[in-house]
């Protein structure tokens, strides 16, 4: 299978993490890109860090890796083999996905390393000079 390509989008995301019963703000709602999990134990929103949440805790400074798609969900280890990539060259990830695609966040400060180790697996990676 051909490497996918990935878009590196300008903005900068923070991660949230509220109650559970927490009501999803209307900032959130209005962005124009946003992702939401809830489970039992909290409700979980990655918004660009321009959007204001009230939140119980944070984690600042994400920068998102679109992959270019879309992708069919019978697509199998493509999650995998950019998580193996970016392991090896030690950039965490966070990663959230949609029906067409995944985002894999890197914080900011690691981005370079993880555009570096991308293209030199084989990746295209756009929107990073």
């Amino acid at each position: 299978m051909p490497k996918q390509t990935l878009l590196v989008h300008d903005s900068l995301f923070t991660i949230h993490s509220l109650d559970p019963d927490t009501s999803i703000p209307s900032s959130v709602l209005n962005s124009p890109l946003f992702f939401l999990g809830k489970t039992e134990d909290e409700l979980s929103i990655v918004v660009p860090e321009s959007v204001e949440v009230d939140s119980v805790d944070s984690d600042e400074n994400w920068r998102a890796l679109e992959l270019l798609g879309p992708l069919h969900l019978s697509m199998v280890g493509i999650m995998a083999e950019l998580g193996h990539v970016l392991a090896a060259v030690k950039v965490a990830i966070f990663v959230v996905s949609t029906f067409d695609t995944d985002f894999f966040l890197v914080k900011d400060n690691k981005l370079n390393d993880a555009v570096k180790a991308l293209k030199k697996a084989g990746y295209t990676v756009n929107g990073i000079q």
